[in-house]
């Protein structure tokens, strides 16, 4: 029997504007609500790239909208070509250690000479994985039949963990070898699966095909929620991006120019 490839079921069509029109209320039945639009963090590491060229080496829209959330909106989205193969024998830690430093100095190396747009200030690469309680490395599911052993098997087994590993590059202004700056930081997250998630519920939420495209094959900030009863760790490093983490690692990578620049001050003083 021919394999059937999973896919993500195509979204029902909008409504007609007719169709809207007429199911809409009469206009002034409800007060006009008016939505302030939320300020951009005001950091002073944040604002000196906030105009510069910043590239995320990931096509994970999740990611995107996190930065977005810390001001960070105008970024090039430039995922590495490379293939992620790292050997499975490698502990979760280094599997998405290695695998999102890889991330980042492919695309770092691609972008840092380019004669149209220039160097980049920042490049950030970042990999999640989720891990079973027996140290199985979860990718994407690649059937329906795979998809609801998957979740099952997750909620029948206790804790299961999320690892995202996050790595930041920038220039160095110094001749410094290699002339760039790397940090990069892991963190971990322990979730547990409600155990009365039925398993119609199961097949109900892998027939939304929301969790088709995921790691572990569930979106916490989706519909996936319905099937965590709690999280021991960072929310958004399960999303796929942890922010605070990120937004230290951010400020430590970009201070290591001033660094240099006050380490070649002083040396010249001393001369």
């Amino acid at each position: 029997m021919a394999e059937v490839k999973y896919v993500s079921a195509a979204p029902d069509p909008p409504p007609s504007y007719g169709t809207a029109a007429h199911q809409s209320e009469p206009p002034h039945s409800k007060p006009l609500v008016v939505v302030r639009p939320t300020l951009p963090l005001e950091l002073p590491f944040l604002a000196a790239i906030r105009d510069k060229r910043i590239i995320l080496a990931s096509a994970s829209p999740r990611r995107r909208q996190l930065l977005a959330q810390i001001g960070l909106t105008n970024i090039e989205i430039i995922p590495s070509s490379l293939p992620e193969d790292f050997p499975k024998s490698l502990s979760s830690f280094e599997y998405v250690l290695q695998t999102a430093t890889q991330k980042a100095l492919t695309v770092y190396a691609t972008e840092i000479d380019n004669p149209t747009r220039g160097e980049p200030a920042l490049v950030l690469a970042a990999d999640t994985v989720v891990v079973s309680n027996q140290g199985q490395l979860l990718g994407k599911p690649h059937s329906e039949a795979e998809h609801i052993l998957m979740l099952k098997s997750l909620r029948n087994t206790s804790i299961h963990k999320v690892y995202t590993a996050v790595v930041a590059m920038a220039p160095l202004q110094s001749a410094r070898d290699p002339g760039y700056a790397i940090e990069s930081t892991v963190e971990e997250t322990s979730v547990r699966f409600g155990k009365d998630i039925s398993d119609e519920m199961i097949m109900a939420y892998v027939r939304t095909r929301e969790g088709a495209d995921k790691a572990g094959g569930y979106g916490i900030q989706g519909i996936g929620a319905i099937l965590v009863d709690r999280i021991d760790g960072s929310f958004d490093n399960v999303v796929g991006l942890p922010l605070r983490a990120t937004l230290a690692l951010i400020e430590k990578v970009l201070s290591q120019d001033d660094d240099e620049q006050e380490d070649e001050l002083a040396a010249l003083e001393n001369e």
